[in-house]
């Protein structure tokens, strides 16, 4: 069944926007009469009836609703340095959103390659793949902060940094329980400086290993991701 998403629904209709009413009945071709699903980033969980097949201004009819549908008893936050391609940041955010991930910060480190991102693009890369895996809950992203910033602020319970090091440190799959609120700062390329990494630990971030290979950026923030949903399984 079509999945469409609208925020802010209420009562017991649902008028789409333009693009997402275009899209189901010029492309998709419903018609008056079929059944779709919606999800509003906020757990709901719609069964809706097309009553008006307008192009631009589709209504449906609410038939069901589900609150909290698919609600997670943890919280998994990672921060991560945005890549100097576009591409592999986006990456990112599609597998993190398709795997299960609650809030992204874009960080901007002494080594950070990038360090502006188009928010509104990423915004829609997140509600594709929140729609493309049949999630209710849009993923929060916040601007780009610096790591400063962020570790200062950090209020989670686990608060993790992986980063390249020679030295033995814990795998990450080791040190995350079930239920928890968790931090993971993923580094840029060039990783972490030492400053960066010195501060991270006396904020009370543990250091952590992802396994034996060197990963890229985004792709160590997809293996964190899994690992943590791993843990909840």
């Amino acid at each position: 069944m079509h999945l469409f998403y609208i925020p802010g629904v209420s009562g017991s209709s649902i008028l789409l926007d333009e693009t997402e009413s275009k899209h189901a009945i010029r492309v998709l071709r419903l018609e008056k009469g079929e059944k779709v699903n919606v999800v509003d980033g906020q757990g709901g969980f719609y069964l809706a009836e097309i009553a008006d097949a307008n192009p631009k201004k589709c209504l449906l009819q609410i038939l069901d609703t589900k609150k909290e549908f698919g609600k997670r008893d943890f919280h998994l936050h990672i921060a991560i340095a945005p890549t100097k391609n576009n591409d592999r940041f986006e990456w990112f955010l599609e597998k993190a959103t398709e795997i299960g991930i609650d809030e992204i910060t874009p960080l901007i480190t002494e080594h950070s390659e990038r360090k502006t991102v188009n928010s509104e693009r990423l915004e829609k890369i997140l509600v594709s793949a929140v729609k493309q895996s049949i999630k209710a809950y849009l993923p929060k992203l916040n601007q780009p902060v610096t790591f400063k910033e962020l570790v200062k602020n950090a209020a989670e319970e686990k608060k993790f940094i992986a980063y390249v090091d020679e030295n033995h440190r814990d795998h990450l799959k080791n040190l995350v329980g079930k239920n928890e609120n968790v931090l993971i700062l993923i580094g840029p390329e060039g990783d972490f400086s030492k400053n960066e990494i010195e501060l991270a630990l006396k904020s009370g971030f543990v250091p952590v290993s992802l396994g034996a290979s060197r990963l890229r950026t985004e792709t160590a923030g997809v293996v964190a991701c899994h690992i943590v949903n791993l843990a909840n399984d």
